[in-house]
């Protein structure tokens, strides 16, 4: 799942947006997640989302902390 229609609805700045989509992409590929069809996809882009209303802004960090919530270790 793409993370931009659950964008839709929240007051971001386009800039941040084309940020998220970034780190929403990066965080797939590191956890090896290929299939847009697997419901784990929409749990690392409702992630992402959560930290930016939180207010997290920093790509780096963002992906970290979306990777951290995903870490089975």
């Amino acid at each position: 799942m793409p993370i931009y229609p659950l964008l839709q609805n929240e007051a971001f700045e386009p800039e941040l947006i084309i940020v998220l989509g970034t780190v929403y992409q990066d965080a797939l590929r590191t956890l090896g997640l290929v299939d847009r069809t697997d419901p784990l996809t929409l749990l690392v882009a409702k992630k992402v989302i959560e930290l930016a209303k939180l207010g997290e802004r920093d790509p780096v960090r963002l992906k970290a902390l979306t990777l951290e919530a995903f870490d089975s270790t």
